[in-house]
């Protein structure tokens, strides 16, 4: 595809040092370019001193001639930026291992058109999910996973990532813990579903363990993959209440809805380049 027939509204994201001007520099620059600002989000962390921005803007100019009127504000300043046609579909690997609903969800919603993503490859490390891949008409790639072969299990799931050109990874309860290096490789690109409202009842049956203690909300978590295990940083979260009469398995079903719903908000405002990473936290723009 050239500059010439991409769409000519586009998404500007920017993080960088605060400091007096930021603002006035990029809308200087934009205008440069002939844009038309139609959304323009801010914010500077008083923790960490950083600044970040998300403008929506119109032009009739190129992208790449955006990005060379945006270039030197951004060397100037110092930023990690992106600009993005708005719309255009993230290209997204969902790994799964048995459980259905979270990615039945996304790729309902996908299909709905409501979601942002193109999905070429489903990867699963069991084969139960084979067949929701087929109604969707998505290839699906069983990659066993044992202790012995798990080294060679990542080689090809980072092949098929390299195939494929994808830009986002999502572990719709994918049952696997991924290497400190695979982490490393998917920083900032891989989103993972937790099973609780963080950082508790971690580990085998969640919702069995918040029933017998009794708890009166659960709830689910989305983050970003790190390699400190499900502490990355924190995208969505969901609760809802529950109480003494329902049962386990109620817990369960319940549980379930949230972390679909979770999931599919994290990976949309992912895909809408809405979230911006604060170190250990997110900036997430509305």
């Amino acid at each position: 595809m050239t500059d010439s027939t991409l769409p000519t509204s586009f998404v500007v994201t920017l993080s960088c040092p605060d400091r007096p001007g930021i603002v006035h520099a990029v809308a200087g620059a934009l205008l440069e370019a002939g844009c038309n600002i139609a959304d323009s989000q801010q914010y500077g962390s008083p923790s960490t001193g950083n600044f970040f921005m998300r403008v929506e803007a119109t032009t009739s100019s190129s992208q790449a001639e955006l990005s060379s009127a945006v270039s030197p504000v951004a060397e100037e300043f110092g930023m990690k930026w992106q600009i993005n046609p708005v719309g255009q579909k993230v290209r997204t690997l969902i790994l799964g291992s048995k459980d259905a609903h979270c990615l039945n969800d996304l790729l309902f919603q996908q299909r709905s058109g409501t979601l942002p993503i193109e999905v070429p490859a489903i990867v699963s490390n069991h084969r139960d999910l084979e067949g929701l891949a087929e109604f969707y008409g998505i290839p699906f790639h069983h990659i066993p996973v044992t202790p012995d072969t798990k080294a060679q299990a990542e080689a090809k799931l980072l092949a098929l990532i390299h195939e494929h050109g994808i830009e986002l990874t999502v572990l719709a309860r994918y049952m696997q813990v991924l290497s400190n290096e695979l982490c490393s490789e998917l920083n900032g690109k891989a989103i993972n579903i937790h099973h609780s409202f963080l950082p508790s009842f971690k580990g085998a049956k969640p919702y069995h363990q918040a029933h017998a203690r009794g708890v009166k909300i659960i709830g689910a978590t989305a983050h970003y993959v790190t390699a400190d295990l499900d502490e990355g940083p924190i995208i969505e979260q969901e609760v809802i209440r529950v109480d003494h009469a329902r049962t386990a398995e109620q817990f369960v079903q319940m549980g379930r809805d949230v972390e679909g719903r979770t999931l599919a908000q994290a990976v949309q405002w992912h895909a809408e380049h809405r979230v911006l990473l604060d170190g250990t936290r997110t900036v997430v723009f509305n």
